[in-house]
């Protein structure tokens, strides 16, 4: 069935809500003792570590959007459920990271979130929720129906004299670490900016809010041949945030990020450039051709 620009907008509301009460259990429990436990995931620690707070807020969302499910058909994607394959089968599917920045969270620092997408069968993301449990910040996006911070029309911040990049903390041991520092201030001084920070922290989906919040800045995770890099579920709700705010996102080619792929839910062969213009984005792209990767 294909959906109506009412039903995504109500779907939209569902995955507000499934986020929000998750949220709301995370932070709960932000403050225990948890068991910490690996699964099998990609190369870093970050994503091979899993707690009894991710599967509650997984059950906790699930419960919200298993009904909207059965009404219209709708697949399910959840980082801690095995992919059962039915997200190639059916028109939509519900893209879910019950708590994106595990890390984070264990180690009791900012970073964490749960995040929520509505994909189609062709891997675009229609809805983007993402909900920040520490600060109650609540972002949304919905297609051609823009995007929203704590349900504001979202307005990017005035720009900063400093452009920002964000990356993962695994990127410190990147062989492109060191030449990237230096490339990345010559990229900031000849866009204009007095400068250029680096800041390496987890939580893809919030990190990639922060490029739209902390403008000038850029999220970028450049690909890489091991296992990981994130999946779909890390990127999927932060795609449509951008898409709706005219901001730039794409892999480290310029070219869409496709969230329905029909093997693995991996992304590491493509990487992900979020970025606050298309300027930055265009820099980006030259430096990792610059690197010798592209």
């Amino acid at each position: 069935m294909r959906l109506s620009p009412d039903d995504l907008y109500l779907l939209g509301q569902c995955a507000i809500s499934a986020a929000m009460q998750a949220g709301q259990l995370i932070d709960r429990h932000s403050h225990d003792a948890v068991a910490v436990n690996t699964k099998d995931g990609g190369s870093s620690l970050a994503a091979q570590v899993v707690t009894e707070i991710d599967h509650w807020s997984q059950d906790s969302i699930l419960q919200t959007l298993r009904p909207t499910s059965a009404r219209y058909d709708l697949a399910m994607l959840s980082e801690e459920s095995p992919d059962d394959g039915a997200r190639l089968q059916q028109d939509y599917f519900w893209c879910i990271d019950p708590l994106d920045g595990t890390l984070p969270f264990i180690e009791g620092v900012p970073g964490y979130s749960v995040s929520i997408a509505l994909v189609s069968r062709a891997g675009q993301a229609l809805i983007g929720v993402v909900y920040d449990p520490l600060t109650q910040t609540l972002y949304h996006a919905i297609k051609d129906r823009g995007a929203w911070q704590n349900q504001q029309a979202f307005k990017p911040a005035p720009l900063a004299q400093a452009l920002t990049f964000i990356t993962d903390k695994s990127f410190a041991q990147d062989p492109l670490y060191p030449a990237t520092q230096v490339e990345l201030q010559r990229i900031a001084v000849e866009l204009g900016y007095a400068g250029a920070k680096l800041r390496l922290q987890g939580g893809a989906a919030l990190n990639a809010c922060q490029a739209l919040t902390e403008a000038p800045a850029c999220y970028f995770k450049f690909p890489k041949p091991d296992k990981g890099g994130g999946s779909v579920w890390d990127y999927a709700a932060t795609a449509c945030l951008f898409q709706e705010a005219g901001a730039p996102v794409s892999d480290i080619h310029g070219k869409a990020l496709v969230f329905n792929p029909t093997g693995s839910t991996f992304m590491n062969h493509c990487g992900v450039l979020y970025c606050a213009d298309q300027a930055i984005a265009e820099r980006m792209m030259q430096l990792y051709r610059q690197l010798g990767q592209g």
